[in-house]
Parts: C-alpha cells; sequence; structure tokens
C-alpha cells in the first residue's frame, strides 16, 4: 500500500467519516456536500497547528488528534452553531503506519464527543502541520458575535481558566507533579471539550460572545474593541481549579487564568436579567465582571484598584528571546 493509499485507508475508514446528519456526501468526491435545514445559516471556521509552535515536537498522536479538532470546533460553540462536519489537511514529514493510525483513532475520538463528521481534506508532505476546517449550522440572525456588549452586562465565562497554561510546563517536561494534580491540567490540555450546549443556551440572551484562546484579558479586549464598550475583569472572582492552585499557588493561577491561554471555555457578556434563566437551564457558568461605558479592559483587585497587567496572552507572531 502506498503512503498515501495509507492515510486515506486510516480517514475514510474512521466512524466519523460516515454520512450522518447534515452530510449529504462526505469523502469520495471533488466537494463534499452539506445540507442545511430551512433557516439556517452556515458557520465555518479554519485552525492551523505547528509542530513546534502550537503543540510540541513528538507530541502523542492521539492525543494531537484529539486537541487538534477540540480546538478547531471551538469556534463553533463560541458563534452558538450546531456541529456538522470538518475537513482535515494534513502535512506531514514522513508516513508512519503508527503515527496515522494513533492519530486518526484520536481524531475520531473527539469527532465523536463533537458530533461532527470527516468530509474532506488534504496531503502532502513537509513539516507536520494541521489545518482543520469545522462547519456548523445557526438559525439564522441568531449567531453569537464580539460586538453587542453594551454597558450594564455582566461579564461571564463558562468554566475554570487557566488549567491549559499551567499544563504546559507539565507537556513540556519542564516540571512534575502528582497525578492527582498532573492529571486534570494534561486532560484539559490535551481534550478541550468544545462548549456546544452552552453556546446553543446564549442563543437570544447572551449579547457577545467568543471562545478563550489567547488569554482571558486579550480575548476580552476583542469583545471591548468589537462592541465599543469597557470590560471590568474583578481578580478574586476568576474561577481557578484546585489542581492548578496547588502547581502554582494562587497567585500564579490567577496570572495563568488572565493571560495563560488555550482554555478553549466561552467567555461571554449576558444582560442581568438573563442570568437567572440561563441558570435555570442548568447552565454552569461564572460571572467575573461587567461591561460599561468606555473602552479597553481593566483588571481590578478586591479593592477596585486598577492592577491590568502590561501582558495580556499569546502573541502570534511575537519574537521569542
Amino acid at each position: 500500500m502506498g503512503e498515501f493509499e495509507l492515510i486515506r485507508y486510516y480517514f475514510a475508514a474512521a466512524s466519523c467519516a460516515r454520512a450522518g446528519e447534515g452530510v449529504a456526501l462526505g469523502i469520495g468526491d471533488d466537494c463534499a456536500l452539506l445540507a442545511l435545514p430551512p433557516g439556517e445559516q452556515m458557520a465555518v471556521s479554519t485552525d492551523t497547528l505547528v509542530a513546534g509552535v502550537h503543540f510540541p515536537d513528538g507530541a502523542d498522536p492521539f492525543l494531537l488528534g484529539q486537541r487538534a479538532l477540540a480546538v478547531a470546533a471551538s469556534d463553533l460553540a463560541a458563534m452558538g452553531a450546531s456541529p456538522l462536519g470538518f475537513t482535515l489537511a494534513l502535512t506531514l514529514p514522513s508516513v508512519s503506519a503508527q503515527w496515522l493510525e494513533e492519530f486518526a483513532s484520536g481524531l475520531d475520538a473527539m469527532a465523536e464527543r463533537c458530533a461532527l463528521r470527516l468530509v474532506g481534506g488534504d496531503t502532502t508532505r513537509g513539516p507536520l502541520s494541521l489545518t482543520l476546517t469545522v462547519f456548523g449550522s445557526i438559525p439564522q440572525g441568531q449567531a453569537l458575535t464580539r460586538s453587542g456588549a453594551r454597558p450594564g452586562d455582566l461579564l461571564c465565562v463558562g468554566g475554570r481558566l487557566g488549567n491549559a497554561a499551567g499544563a504546559l510546563p507539565l507537556v513540556l517536561d519542564q516540571c512534575r507533579a502528582e497525578p492527582e494534580v498532573a492529571g486534570p491540567l494534561l486532560a484539559h490540555y490535551w481534550s478541550p471539550l468544545p462548549q456546544f450546549a452552552l453556546g446553543r443556551a446564549l442563543r437570544g440572551r447572551a449579547s457577545a460572545a467568543l471562545d478563550i484562546s489567547d488569554g482571558l484579558l486579550a480575548d476580552c479586549g476583542h469583545i471591548a474593541r468589537a462592541s465599543k464598550v469597557a470590560l471590568r475583569v474583578e481578580r478574586e472572582r476568576l474561577p481557578v481549579s484546585n489542581a492548578l492552585q496547588a502547581l502554582l499557588g494562587l497567585e500564579g493561577a490567577w496570572s495563568a487564568a488572565l493571560s495563560g491561554g488555550d482554555d478553549y471555555v466561552l467567555a461571554f457578556t449576558l444582560p442581568p436579567e438573563e442570568e437567572a434563566t440561563l441558570r435555570a437551564q442548568g447552565e454552569v457558568f461564572f460571572v467575573i465582571g461587567q461591561a460599561s461605558v468606555g473602552e479597553g479592559v481593566t483588571l481590578v483587585d478586591h479593592h477596585g484598584q486598577d492592577i491590568t497587567p502590561t501582558i495580556r496572552g499569546y502573541q502570534h507572531f511575537a519574537e521569542t528571546p
């Protein structure tokens, strides 16, 4: 079996490559055909992950397959979309049957958890990189965007922050931790779960939303700019896990939550009158601040003093020292 036949074998045979709801035609033709119900819009997002930049060289291929799809799918959740399908463009320095089998298994496992179907893609030779394009559907006019926040809205997040940033030194073998500490952090780094249910629950309720990928302060800055409001974050209200605090201490956990990135939980603004209804539906989220007239993002301590750090999050094209 040739190398490209080998690649097609592992991905075309995966359970996530079978046609299903919303996929009229999947792998095998020049294009896939996606079927949208009447009154629905398509949401589309693309993410590229490069070895040595977005994940360490030599990363476990099963975990990498999980993470690559989860990272891309999180953008759909941030828009309130229901998942449909995805494509994979895979660049490989060489072809290993074992690597492909494990990567495809991880990808398939996350696709099942996200209800996403593999509908096509491409392969080529070169430095290891993964480009995934995800497709979802949203009722006409109900997409969550970054530009709707209004003064008085609550600033909320859909989960605990900083776990992936705390895991990074463990991933890079820069430190060690007990299993009860390392386990939850590594699980969040390698298998973040896109918050599809929360995103759908926010339709018609949240005024703005996105997923946190580059750090809370940096990503909240996108909402502030798009919505032309100021966002105030209260440090003591940041939700951080016991595992993260055990590894980094409370101050370190706060720092990871604010600037670490790779959380892939939703940050959103919510009119105060919507809070009780959303909680009554069983959605778990944390109020960490509020929107007001003005611009930018400010971090305050329990005295209300401005303690905004200079470095706010991951910079994709920043030079490394």
